[in-house]
């Protein structure tokens, strides 16, 4: 779609999205189920429209060169088409949580202090890729009480375009105003810029996408940002693991698919556990066809590449991998904390006490205990679906479902009273 004036443009969604944010936020709890279920039915109806325009997008991707990590991620198959349409009738089923007064308490005075939970009014989200997100982002804002403008990559622009028709299907149905749930129709990247410049329409940015979209939008925002630079996530296998445990964990946790933010992209092994485990997930790794790079310890007992310093940082979305030996569980809490980005980082052990230590001092948003990094999922943690995962630490952290959509005020009731001088 080719639009003249993209300031012009990118403000008339800015003033729809705010006249329907407060009628959102005024909305019933039933009236946004009818709105999703409506969603859901609309993407069945539609499911070969959407493999159609889906195939335009690939082949669109193919030719400019997209990696098959991208390629993957914008891949709408049957399965992902089912997990959308389950998706919303999960967050359908959840609690609604705006109206939700909580910590109330008498005072003195006689007066009740509580706290209200609030919608955060209108969210605009820019994502890369991924289609399936225009679904889970739409689904949580909506039931949430919020409205939203939804700027996809230019490389999925098929596929968003006939997905914002099957929501504009489900708000019709609902009476809710078909405004609440806006795809910016151009590709022009000016109009990523007038949303993160919009103070006066926009109240939050939730950027999706690789470090360099977060870190720019993150630098040029007028409108504060809920983000995630990326997805550097570790598995620590620690002296007292199971071997089976271990073994099967990191494998999924880096195999399960490599263009996702919950990938393992490093292995650290205890040194007491190196030379029995790292030949038999090194033989694994070789049948997917992930590259190894290793440090000095780790190419002492199989054979790949040398790990550099920069490996440690590096989020690859790639069939890579890198793996360090390492001394004790301090010497992998140090590195986790010094080189990963917060993310999702697991610990496969028998040993309670270190389980719970490994909880308590590694700063990420999700920590586990014998269970693959995949699981960092909103899908997987019961939210339905999630905004994105978060490694801030102000307002939300992990993956961002309903309650992260939301704010709070506080509640005052009384009975007459006043202050006294």
């Amino acid at each position: 779609m080719t639009i003249k004036n993209i300031a012009e443009y990118m403000a008339e969604l800015g003033q729809a999205a705010r006249s329907a944010s407060a009628k959102m936020a005024a909305s019933e709890t039933a009236l946004k189920n009818q709105a999703l279920l409506g969603t859901a039915s609309a993407i069945e109806e539609m499911t070969e429209e959407l493999i159609t325009a889906n195939q335009a997008d690939l082949a669109a991707g193919r030719d400019k060169g997209l990696s098959p990590a991208m390629l993957d991620r914008l891949e709408l198959t049957p399965a992902r088409i089912a997990g959308m349409i389950e998706g919303l009738k999960q967050v359908a089923a959840l609690p609604d949580p705006v109206g939700n007064i909580t910590d109330l308490d008498y005072r003195p005075s006689g007066i009740q202090i509580g706290k209200m939970r609030v919608p955060l009014g209108v969210i605009g989200i820019i994502y890369e890729s991924r289609p399936n997100v225009t679904i889970e982002a739409a689904s949580l804002c909506l039931k949430s009480g919020n409205a939203v403008i939804l700027r996809g990559g230019s490389e999925a622009i098929h596929s968003n375009t006939a997905l914002a028709k099957c929501i504009q299907s489900g708000l019709k149905a609902s009476g809710l105003p078909e405004s609440a749930v806006q795809v910016v129709a151009t590709t022009d990247r000016d109009a990523v810029h007038q949303l993160i410049t919009m103070p006066q329409y926009v109240d939050v940015i939730v950027p999706r996408g690789g470090k360099g979209l977060i870190e720019r939008i993150t630098n040029d925002a007028r409108v504060p940002v809920i983000k995630h630079l990326d997805g550097n996530c570790h598995v620590f296998i620690d002296a007292e693991a199971d071997a089976e445990k271990a073994v099967n964990i990191a494998f999924n946790a880096k195999t399960r698919r490599y263009g996702v933010c919950n990938a393992m992209e490093t292995l650290l092994v205890d040194e007491q556990r190196a030379s029995e485990l790292l030949p038999v997930l090194a033989g694994r790794y070789a049948e997917k066809g992930v590259a190894l790079r290793g440090c000095d310890k780790t190419r002492a007992i199989i054979e790949c590449e040398a790990a550099t310093e920069q490996d440690w940082y590096e989020e690859y979305v790639a069939p890579i991998l890198a793996v360090k030996v390492v001394a004790d569980m301090d010497e992998a809490i140090a590195h986790i904390n010094k080189y990963g980005s917060h993310h999702t980082d697991a610990i496969v052990t028998e040993n309670y006490t270190k389980a719970r230590r490994f909880l308590r001092e590694v700063d990420s948003s999700s920590v586990m205990v014998n269970a693959s990094t995949a699981f960092a999922d909103g899908f997987e943690y019961g939210l339905g679906a999630e905004i994105g995962i978060s490694t801030d630490k102000i307002h939300a952290r992990g993956p961002v479902g309903l309650i992260g959509l939301t704010s709070q005020k506080y509640v005052v009731l009384g009975d007459g009273q006043v202050r006294e001088p």
